[in-house]
């Protein structure tokens, strides 16, 4: 979502990204404290795990512990694994993400918009899922299983928010066991939401696949070489219906770098034929830019 602004203006992006990370901090705090909590919904990962922990110490221990212990706690080992196998900065800036929100949870007013279950479980979704995507798209993460996503989808290739999404499921089922299935259910439309914004926002490991077919093939493969870092592969075939010579260009990008290259592919040739093809699974070499 914001590669341009990086590639671009490096200098800028990183103050920047700090308004971005404290802006998100706070958006996915409030979220939490006036939808989420208010109507006792449980969002996705570790925060509805804290939130139901929270709820069963005080239902049945009459004891109150704030959010902000459950959240650190369990956030502990998945930051470690992080710190060593994503990235250090990308950790650091994690762990400022989940230390404010969690304050700001315990800390914010609560105020009900509605008393309807299901508008703050589609909006309550929705700006959870746009708040965690502006982490993602900065290079930081709301944490828990953001990290175990992140990681599978670096060091394996898997789009893992899907599979989130089932184990989710798994902890609502306690939760309604314990509380009502009224609440499991509507927090499964509001992790919904939330997963589907996530999917439609954020695109850094979605891969799409490129068949060009143009005069000017060197001059695109310099582009795409430039653009993204990413190879591509030169086919000689012929034309059926002008039967001539032609030069189809085959890569893999990343899906966030098609709003550049595509643009600039037509400025180097303003009639090539571009078949833009979403790669559902990819195995062997790809370069992926790591985090910092």
């Amino acid at each position: 979502m914001f590669q341009t602004v990086e590639n671009k203006h490096p200098a800028f992006y990183q103050v920047f990204r700090i308004f971005v990370i404290l802006f998100a901090s706070i958006l996915y705090a409030w979220n939490l404290r006036c939808f989420a909590k208010n109507a006792n919904l449980l969002p996705g990962g570790f925060s509805g795990v804290s939130l139901l922990l929270q709820q069963i110490g005080i239902h049945f221990f009459h004891i109150s512990i704030p959010y902000t212990f459950f959240n650190i706690v369990l956030n502990l080992f998945p930051a470690y694994i992080a710190f060593r196998f994503i990235g250090k900065r990308f950790t650091l800036y994690s762990i400022i993400v989940i230390f404010l929100s969690s304050i700001f949870v315990d800390l914010l007013p609560a105020y009900v918009f509605t008393q309807d279950a299901l508008l703050v479980s589609v909006f309550g979704g929705i700006i959870n899922g746009f708040a965690v995507s502006l982490c993602l798209n900065v290079g930081t993460t709301t944490g828990g299983t953001d990290f175990i996503s992140i990681w599978l989808s670096q060091e394996k290739g898997i789009d893992a928010w899907n599979y989130i999404f089932l184990g989710n499921i798994l902890v609502l089922t306690v939760a309604g066991a314990l509380f009502g299935w009224s609440i499991a259910l509507y927090s499964i439309i509001y992790q919904f939401c939330s997963t589907q914004v996530i999917q439609a926002l954020y695109k850094h490991y979605k891969k799409e696949t490129l068949f060009i077919i143009s005069d000017h093939s060197d001059e695109i493969y310099k582009a795409i070489r430039e653009l993204t870092n990413h190879d591509a592969t030169l086919f000689q075939g012929i034309g059926c219906y002008e039967e001539k010579e032609k030069t189809l260009i085959y890569s893999v990008i990343n899906s966030e770098a098609k709003r550049e290259l595509v643009p600039l592919i037509r400025s180097i040739d303003p009639h090539a034929f571009i078949n833009i093809v979403k790669t559902e699974e990819l195995s062997g070499r790809f370069h992926d830019i790591p985090h910092d």
